[in-house]
């Protein structure tokens, strides 16, 4: 990510900044950050991903939905993150003040699953936003690298991809690895029916 402004911001002051130019922005404590294009692998799993969760949660009538772009707001420091995939729970989206004019939710009880698709700054995805989703209270966070990008001590050596899905227990991210063929194991969607690798297969 490159910086695009060099002073530390507030998130009032990032909201009311963020132009209308197409490109994606993040706050990562106080420093405004231009989210790179996105390769054709990354959003052809971002895509996966969002279609089979959407083809789940209309399986089950619930109340979510998957914006195009929004934003979450981090509990205690100045950040605010736009997922790869955000399900939103639409029944709570009147308890979100910022949600109206910002398109922001900063309540647990508003996202019950949150997707990121690493890239090459693999780091935000697995301590940056790994704590600060933590941290708010996320009940699900998923991180797919489909590419085998994150650091060794995360998916081996040599590197495999995986997908983690990050389950919430007494406020702590339990870690749940999944590689190959083996079924995911969603919390949310407990009759998920989605390999690892038909995550992987997507980006080709």
């Amino acid at each position: 990510m490159t910086q695009a402004l060099p002073k530390s911001v507030t998130f009032d002051e990032f909201v009311e900044w963020y132009p209308n130019d197409g490109k994606r922005y993040e706050l990562h404590n106080g420093v405004i950050v231009e989210v790179p294009p996105p390769t054709g692998q990354h959003e052809k799993v971002v895509g996966f991903i969002a279609r089979k969760l959407t083809v789940e949660f209309d399986r089950l009538n619930l109340p979510y939905t998957i914006p195009k772009t929004a934003l979450v707001k981090t509990p205690s420091a100045e950040s605010a993150y736009s997922p790869d995939v955000l399900l939103l729970n639409l029944d709570n989206l009147d308890n979100e003040p910022l949600f109206q004019k910002y398109s922001t939710v900063r309540l647990p009880a508003s996202v019950p699953l949150v997707v990121e698709v690493v890239s090459t700054n693999w780091r935000d995805d697995y301590h940056d936003k790994f704590g600060d989703y933590e941290e708010m209270g996320i009940p699900e966070y998923w991180i797919a690298d489909y590419a085998a990008l994150g650091g060794r001590k995360f998916i081996g050596n040599p590197k495999q991809p995986t997908i983690f899905v990050c389950e919430l227990v007494d406020g702590e991210y339990q870690m749940n690895p999944f590689q190959g063929n083996t079924a995911i194991s969603s919390r949310t969607f407990p009759q998920l029916n989605l390999t690892a690798q038909q995550i992987f297969d997507a980006a080709n």
